[in-house]
């Protein structure tokens, strides 16, 4: 049989290391050559080429200058060449260094000993990949030869046959060891266990002994005592028993003449605490849970909760001089969307219950139906999404004014789930964001106009059952936004 070389595995992992380590050291090494070659280089074109342009610089020519600045930049090494006059300013600029830059030689332009301008030549970077391209025989080289170190460790290193024998030996003697010394623990045990047997037989058949011996020695006790003792105390346990006969009529009695002086006392002085009454009241708290989550409630009223999006608090922290007319302003947009909205066809039979205004935290409109007809709870859903709109232009503006303004998010809901749907717009609502919690009625009555998207990762009973505005069809959005111009042309508000 023929075993692979011991630790083959990290063998390579050091081969690779080798390899990634040379072929970095040479693309180091040839950078440095290649970067000093090219200096040179560029000194000495930067010296020739102001030889060749001196008349051309002290007259400022600059086509003379273009054509040669451009043979310069022909240069494979040359990325930019700029030539400017003794006032430094630009009279040639060529080449394309913004994409390629590297190192900068720059030389002042004389003609005797006055300064008729400056040279300056950008030199291109060495590319490593030019560099691994450049000396490609030498790395395919490197990575033949470390593979053939691979080869020749997996064959060398391989265990021969005298080495496998002489191991196996080493094995089997330290087997044989470890089974003769859980042998002789095993017997040594086994001794141990039978002498503690014996001992313990021989003191059991010694005990018996010693204790017929003692009893031997022990005085007979007197049966008379013994028997005084016991009609004593018997004589005791009878009168205890009398006494407490006693005392249970005394408590029977008391508890007659307490059950008489209930039954004469009026039900209004009686404050009882009783178990099956605390069940029925949890019992029906658990049936109005129940009604309120159900689907099936009905819907008369919808309830439209406006909150701003005040993160930081910012509401409580503003001027009273600052906040009042803001709210006000609030309250005028919101009057009259809710005004302007009640005038469409679609939601003919609706109408408000309260007259909403707002304050710090936030407006609540309640809408109802007047009819079975009444779309109150599309009402309700167009109206939160108009105002959103409506305060998304204020806000904007009020922003590119520096003034103060909050986003908003809104909530609709009906009567059942008022306090569910404050909560909900505190824990889950998000800026300019739409949460609807409806049962079945009102979600039949918006299902053709608008689209819903569900809580992502619900927590509680009403996350799950809470919908996320997502849109609405054509019609109802060009809808809004006549209605939305309507409000914003026919009311100047304060800004």
């Amino acid at each position: 049989m023929t075993y692979l070389a011991p630790r083959q595995g990290l063998f390579a992992i050091i081969i690779l290391v080798s390899f990634c380590l040379q072929t970095l050291l040479l693309v180091i090494s040839t950078d440095q050559q290649l970067s000093k070659s090219r200096e040179l280089k560029g000194e000495q074109m930067v010296a020739q080429l102001i030889d060749e342009a001196r008349l051309s610089l002290e007259n400022q020519d600059r086509v003379s200058l273009s054509v040669i600045a451009n043979r310069y930049t022909s240069e494979q090494d040359v990325a930019r060449l700029v030539i400017k006059n003794n006032k430094d300013e630009i009279l040639v600029p060529v080449g394309n260094a913004p994409l390629q830059q590297g190192e900068t030689i720059s030389q002042i332009a004389t003609n005797g000993d006055a300064v008729i301008g400056s040279v300056a030549l950008t030199l291109k970077e060495v590319s490593k990949g030019e560099i691994i391209t450049m000396q490609w025989p030498f790395v395919i080289g490197s990575i033949i030869l470390h593979l053939l170190l691979l080869l020749v460790y997996s064959y060398v290193a391989r265990p021969t046959k005298e080495q496998i024998n002489t191991l196996s030996r080493e094995i089997e003697n330290i087997h044989r060891d470890q089974y003769a010394l859980r042998a002789q623990t095993h017997s040594r045990y086994r001794s141990e266990t039978v002498s503690d047997a014996n001992n313990d037989s021989h003191s059991a058949i010694n005990e018996p002994l010693a204790d017929t011996a003692e009893t031997a020695n022990v005085a007979p006790v007197s049966t008379t005592n013994i028997h005084n003792e016991l009609n004593a105390y018997l004589k005791s346990q009878q009168a205890g028993s009398k006494e407490d006969g006693a005392s249970e009529s005394v408590v029977d009695e008391q508890d007659k003449q307490a059950q008489t002086n209930n039954a004469t006392t009026p039900a209004s002085d009686k404050a009882p605490i009783n178990s099956n009454a605390t069940s029925v009241t949890s019992d029906s708290r658990k049936s109005s849970t129940t009604a309120n989550l159900s689907s099936s409630r009905p819907l008369e009223r919808v309830g439209v909760h406006i909150t701003f999006h005040d993160e930081y608090q910012m509401l409580e922290l503003l001027a009273p001089e600052t906040r009042t007319p803001y709210l006000a302003l609030c309250t005028q947009l919101l009057q009259q969307a809710l005004a302007e909205l009640l005038k469409q066809p679609l939601l003919l039979g609706v109408s408000a219950v309260n007259k909403p205004y707002f304050d710090e935290n936030g407006a609540l409109i309640v809408l109802k139906a007047e009819n079975s007809h009444a779309k109150v709870a599309l009402a309700g859903v167009m109206l939160a999404k108009l105002y959103l709109m409506l305060n998304k232009i204020i806000h904007d503006k009020h922003v590119e004014l520096s003034r103060f303004a909050l986003p908003a998010k809104a909530g609709v809901s009906d009567e059942a789930q008022s306090a569910a749907m404050t909560q909900l717009l505190k824990t889950v609502g998000k800026k300019e964001q739409m949460l609807i919690l409806l049962p079945s009625a009102g979600m039949r009555q918006i299902g053709s106009y608008v689209q819903l998207q569900s809580v992502k990762r619900p927590t509680t009973v009403y996350e799950r059952e809470c919908a996320v505005f997502d849109g609405g069809n054509d019609a109802m959005m060009q809808r809004l936004a006549d209605v939305r111009n309507s409000v914003l042309t026919t009311e100047s508000s304060p800004s």
